[in-house]
């Protein structure tokens, strides 16, 4: 048995980790879009490094485009097995990769009018609407705890991570040569003490650990909280400046939070009397998909909901829909704040909302998340002069600010915590994965301080093989 590790190796984005039985049978772990890689994201995007077709069942582990997004592009390439996912992520993918298939298509017509001017060749968007629908019908709904047999040697379990609604750590148990093997993926870990969410749950021990990194050499809590950050930036933009606050945001999980945390200012009574427009369409319904699922809340979301019955909505409140009323934002001269996707500024409404509002220092580009080094929002956040948006140059004269406590990820202490149940002396080997190299080697030993003392950090499509 071995694992090829196809996607967020020594990097945060695209995860895909295909496990191989010694019978052939292969098992992928998640199987995410690549985002803000620069100009080889297309490529990597349209190239598995592994065959469709011989892939025989999916385990997804959340609803991020990251580790869900190039789905319908797996199955329109001749994968046909079962994907495995809790009912929230069900819910969210449901939705998530529609409005992928939409913004892909949008997004392509919009660079090939570019493209063309310049006489450049056409590109093509990955998947459409018909092939997302053709992967849903893959899917197949497995509950928390809930130990689910794939073959008669293969079975799993969910644990929750606590990173967004339906997020879960995938526990497999292999059956080869009349010995088990015990392999936990994390997927993405969630924070202990996180503003919406349950904190992450103990897990069954593990011989192999496939562990994200993202945060692994850095620490949230020592910074100021999220809200007081949040009014304030408000307040001098909007307020003193007159100017605008466009926040990208991922539509899953962080627009949420951003949404709890301003309906907090207004409780308290302190949350500036202005239009706040959330330019998303899939978020207003994410949003929804997280209010029917209540069993993931925290004991302090369910004290607020004994005084509020929406959290996630307060004055001034307002969900764009269509194009054209997106466009007019641009347009509408009053102080205001922007929610938009992608998160990492690289697709979507916010895309445009950036390259109409970066020349006006009057505006704030708020990053709340974490940002791929080569995303526009990783240019942003390292305070670049000039970036390019849709391929034309723009100067940055509006103020970029960074809230980096407002993350989905836990910190290397949440991770050391989320293995902390486990025997250090029973882990065979931990794979370091969902992370930059630089901060995976720190972390790396941060893990072996903890009695670890097999820590891996495996390269794009590089293979591990399991004893």
């Amino acid at each position: 048995m071995h694992i090829v590790f196809h996607g967020a190796a020594r990097n945060v984005t695209g995860s895909k980790h295909l496990i191989r039985l010694n019978d052939g049978t292969g098992i992928l772990l998640d199987c995410g879009m690549f985002q803000g890689m620069g100009e080889q994201t297309e490529d990597m995007n349209e190239h598995f490094g592994f065959n469709p077709n011989n892939v025989d069942y999916m385990i997804l582990s959340h609803a991020h485009i990251d580790h869900c997004g190039l789905i319908p592009r797996l199955v329109a390439e001749g994968f046909n097995g079962q994907i495995f996912c809790t009912a929230p992520t069900m819910d969210l993918v449901r939705i998530l990769l529609m409005d992928s298939a939409h913004i892909q298509m949008q997004d392509t017509e919009y660079s090939n009018r570019h493209r063309q001017r310049k006489g450049q060749p056409l590109l093509e968007p990955l998947y459409n609407e018909e092939q997302v629908m053709e992967a849903l019908r893959l899917f197949k709904i497995v509950d928390y705890h809930e130990e689910h047999e794939i073959t008669p040697r293969v079975k799993f379990q969910f644990t929750d991570a606590g990173h967004v609604v339906g997020s879960a750590a995938v526990h497999l148990t292999v059956l080869e040569d009349g010995k088990e093997t015990r392999i936990t993926f994390s997927g993405d870990v969630g924070r202990y003490g996180d503003m919406l969410l349950k904190s992450p749950e103990t897990f069954p021990q593990a011989d192999y650990i496939l562990l994200e990194s993202t945060y692994g050499d850095s620490l949230h809590k020592d910074l100021a909280p999220i809200e007081d950050a949040l009014l304030e930036i408000i307040k001098q933009t909007c307020e003193i400046k007159k100017g605008k606050v466009i926040i990208p945001a991922f539509s899953v999980g962080r627009t949420q939070e951003l949404l709890y945390a301003l309906n907090s200012l207004e409780l308290k009574g302190v949350l500036p009397d202005l239009p706040y427009f959330v330019d998303s369409p899939l978020s207003e319904k994410a949003t929804r998909v997280l209010m029917d699922h209540p069993e993931v809340y925290n004991n302090n979301v369910n004290e607020v909901l004994k005084v509020d019955a929406n959290p996630f909505a307060f004055k001034g409140l307002r969900f764009v829909q269509s194009t054209e009323e997106s466009i007019a934002l641009n347009s509408d001269p009053r102080p205001c704040v922007i929610i938009s996707s992608s998160g990492m500024a690289e697709a979507g409404r916010v895309k445009h909302h950036i390259k109409n509002n970066i020349g006006n220092q009057k505006n704030t580009i708020l990053i709340v998340g974490y940002c791929e080094p080569n995303s526009l929002g990783g240019h942003l956040m390292r305070h670049e002069r000039e970036v390019y948006i849709f391929g034309e140059q723009y100067e940055v004269k509006a103020e970029v600010e960074v809230i980096k406590s407002m993350s989905a990820h836990g910190d290397y202490e949440d991770l050391l915590h989320f293995i902390s149940n486990q025997d250090p002396a029973k882990v065979k080997k931990i794979f370091l994965v969902h992370g930059e190299y630089d901060v995976q080697q720190n972390f790396a030993e941060k893990i072996k301080e903890k009695g670890f003392k097999n820590v891996e950090i495996p390269a794009q499509h590089s293979r591990a093989d399991l004893e």
